[in-house]
């Protein structure tokens, strides 16, 4: 296996862990730094998304106690079985959408404008939600949601699926907007990735599997583990800012970062394809 392209593999987990558990499109930055690296091809974008796993097992490390309680206590007890319930649903509609308009995005919406206006308007969007007083958030803890409350962001991380938007900036922004508070809302964002991010990674794996071998194994295991670590280290970050801080800052980071974007598209240094 090639050194260089080990480095790269490298390179690309610690985007893609930085990236993922903020709300700022791990899928912009990974297009950038791909094109930047050139890794960019069709085994690179499988890569990408199968990178993803090393990036959930960090957040399993960080919410360890929970999800181990809820799994023990799943048999007898009523909270961890609505908990558990409530994840499920919040990850339905992602699914049915995915596997019905999966292809006709990656067709049409994958295109330097659709991806800088996502950026764009993601970061306004923030800008305008933290405007509002947490004062009044009607959910504190992830076990007082619903199961509407859950269908509500589950349907809302479909956004996502537009390129540039965030997976979790999506679920945490939507979550607030729909009266969860913002560390209530980045807990169910993380918990929800588990099961999102994990059946993103294996389809992508079975799905495009014909263009994988077993010299590809290294450069995989690379590329998760530093997204692992990259992802650990951020999350573990990220819990601790939002504690005294607002996601004002990922707000214009994202509005410039569209402008990176259009940028990009007009120099010719990025090929914006699906």
């Amino acid at each position: 296996m090639d050194i260089l392209l080990l480095v790269k593999a490298a390179i690309m987990g610690v985007v893609e862990g930085l990236t993922e558990f903020l709300p700022i499109s791990s899928t912009g930055h990974l297009i950038l730094a791909g094109a930047l690296l050139g890794f960019d091809d069709e085994k690179a974008k499988v890569f990408d998304i199968a990178i993803q796993t090393g990036a959930i097992f960090a957040v399993i490390l960080v919410y360890w106690q929970k999800i181990r309680d809820t799994v023990r206590a799943l048999p007898t007890e009523r909270q961890a079985q609505r908990f558990a319930l409530n994840v499920l649903i919040a990850f339905v509609p992602a699914v049915l959408l995915g596997l019905l308009l999966g292809k006709a995005i990656k067709a049409h919406l994958f295109t330097p404008a659709v991806v800088a206006s996502a950026f764009i308007v993601g970061g306004l969007i923030i800008l305008w939600v933290e405007r509002r007083p947490q004062s009044e958030a009607r959910i504190h803890d992830v076990d007082a949601m619903t199961p509407w409350d859950a269908l509500k962001v589950g349907l809302v991380q479909c956004l996502a699926m537009i390129p540039g938007t965030s997976r979790s900036g999506a679920t945490i922004i939507g979550g607030m907007m729909l009266g969860l508070s913002r560390r209530a809302a980045t807990d169910f964002s993380f918990y929800l990735a588990i099961p999102t991010l994990i059946g993103a990674g294996a389809y992508s794996l079975y799905k495009d599997r014909a263009l994988l071998s077993l010299q590809d194994l290294p450069m995989f295991i690379v590329g998760l583990v530093f997204s692992f670590l990259s992802a650990w280290m951020c999350v573990r970050w990220l819990l601790r800012y939002i504690s005294t801080h607002n996601f004002v800052p990922f707000a214009w980071y994202r509005i410039a970062f569209g402008l990176i974007v259009l940028g990009t598209s007009w120099t010719g240094w990025v090929a914006w394809k699906a």
